[in-house]
């Protein structure tokens, strides 16, 4: 019998989201990222190190026997909540979830340990855009080495490992030094994607790639929704602050009806989107009616996003167009995010099949 989701954050993760709060305030300035976005170096490897080996986030998802924190997608998605907000430019999403769930369906302690340290960190060679039923591209096993290319990957130019699925349904670890990594041109400059090319490279088998595969994808999708209710948050707080501060006609803009009216809707679609998010949440921490609630999760996150950070960059007027204010940033990651891991449209359709409510 199905118990019903808990759509409410416990004081643990209250918690957590004030100590993650304090340290990206700290750290994580919205015009030093925007600095980082036109260096050679988009990731804050600095930052990073803070979360994963100064407050242990790395390993949320690993138990504690196999080196990490033992806890569950609920903290993970509190955890990305708050990266969303500041729209940091850290490989938590896909090494500490996607390349960390992938090991946890191969079982590959040694490595799996790595990367709950933050010491080591891990990319999935799988296409951002992939939904978690797609077919995803591999590479050819021949002899013991691996041949072939894949496109899209994210965060590769920060990997130290790899896990390259191949043709032969195995899932293999491969160190970065060995293979070619050659940055492709992404909308969102803090989540950067690279072509990965294998030439006769080793790599060590850790598990079956179909499962593995599978199950780091349903987990992104669904810790997504975390990560664009963040984006959509920080877009709607900020929006309503400057409008009560900006003032036109001797008078706040925000008190102009109109203004009022598209703020409520905003803020009652970021509400539904915060019951999503949790539910999608919490139904991967507890494995009750996962795959539905992921895809209704993802169905409804990125259209929201993406409205909320419209609306962010229209409603700051002429400081919103600049590349000085952090808004493009924000929309940017929406726009990114309503592509990965399956588009809304993709969700629909995987939900229709699931609930057995197909179109004409």
């Amino acid at each position: 019998m199905s118990t019903q989701p808990d759509l409410l954050y416990s004081e643990e993760e209250e918690a957590l989201r004030a100590a993650v709060r304090d340290l990206l305030t700290d750290h994580c300035a919205p015009a030093d990222v925007i600095t980082r976005t036109e260096s050679d170096t988009p990731h804050d490897l600095a930052l990073w190190k803070l979360l994963a080996d100064g407050m242990g986030l790395a390993g949320l998802l690993v138990p504690e026997a196999q080196g990490g924190q033992g806890a569950s997608a609920r903290e993970a998605a509190v955890v990305l909540e708050e990266l969303g907000r500041a729209v940091a430019p850290v490989p938590y999403l896909t090494s500490a979830v996607v390349a960390t769930e992938a090991l946890l369906a191969c079982a590959d302690e040694e490595l799996l340990g790595r990367l709950a340290s933050g010491r080591t960190i891990g990319a999935l060679a799988v296409g951002l855009h992939l939904a978690p039923d797609a077919a995803f591209a591999t590479v050819r096993a021949e002899n013991g080495t691996l041949h072939g290319e894949l496109t899209g990957i994210a965060d590769a130019t920060v990997a130290d490992v790899l896990l390259v699925p191949a043709d032969d349904g195995g899932l293999y670890a491969v160190t970065a030094d060995a293979v070619t990594v050659t940055p492709q041109v992404a909308l969102d400059l803090t989540r950067p994607l690279a072509t990965v090319t294998l030439a006769g490279t080793a790599g060590r088998r850790v598990g079956d790639a179909g499962p593995a595969v599978r199950r780091a994808l349903r987990a992104a999708a669904g810790l997504l929704a975390s990560e664009q209710l963040g984006v959509a948050d920080w877009a709607l707080t900020e929006t309503v602050r400057y409008l009560k501060e900006r003032k036109q006609f001797n008078r706040p803009v925000g008190g102009f009806q109109a203004l009022k009216h598209r703020l409520a809707q905003l803020w009652l679609e970021v509400v539904h989107l915060r019951a999503a998010a949790r539910a999608a949440a919490d139904a991967l921490a507890t494995g009750e009616d996962t795959d539905v609630t992921v895809a209704v999760a993802q169905a409804y996150a990125a259209p929201v996003a993406v409205r909320a950070t419209e609306e962010a960059v229209q409603l700051h007027g002429g400081i919103g167009m600049t590349w000085e204010h952090p808004a493009h940033l924000h929309l940017k990651r929406a726009k990114a995010d309503s592509l990965a891991y399956g588009t809304a449209g993709a969700h629909r359709s995987a939900l229709a099949e699931l609930v057995d409510l197909q179109g004409p």
